[in-house]
């Protein structure tokens, strides 16, 4: 299964409701993961542009889009950006493939 990351901010009413009573995102992260038929691998609080990164496999692309979009459908989560991961194996095949596609490329003239 791919591996997607996704990363956002919590709006000003989640932070503020974290910080009256502290939880654990990744048990939210983990059973959303599962209802779009995949896993959570890794959960993070993060510094900097977003306030969490979470590691998830899930089928494909239509449901990291629903993850995505159920996530942001509570209106807690803000500025979603979802990201599809490759494999080290998979980078290779994409390496592959793009040297093959650019020696199909022709040379450019008076370069």
């Amino acid at each position: 299964m791919p591996y997607f990351m996704f990363q956002g901010r919590f709006s000003h009413s989640a932070l503020k409701s974290l910080l009256a009573k502290p939880e654990d995102r990744s048990k939210a992260a983990a059973k959303l993961a599962k209802a779009c038929g995949g896993r959570l691998h890794r959960y993070f609080t993060a510094l900097g542009r977003y306030d969490f990164v979470s590691i998830l496999e899930l089928p494909d692309l239509e449901a990291a889009t629903a993850c995505a979009m159920a996530v942001a459908s509570g209106g807690h989560v803000s500025g979603i950006t979802t990201t599809r991961l490759l494999t080290p194996a998979e980078s290779m095949g994409a390496m592959a493939k793009a040297e093959a596609a650019a020696s199909s490329l022709p040379v450019p003239k008076g370069g």
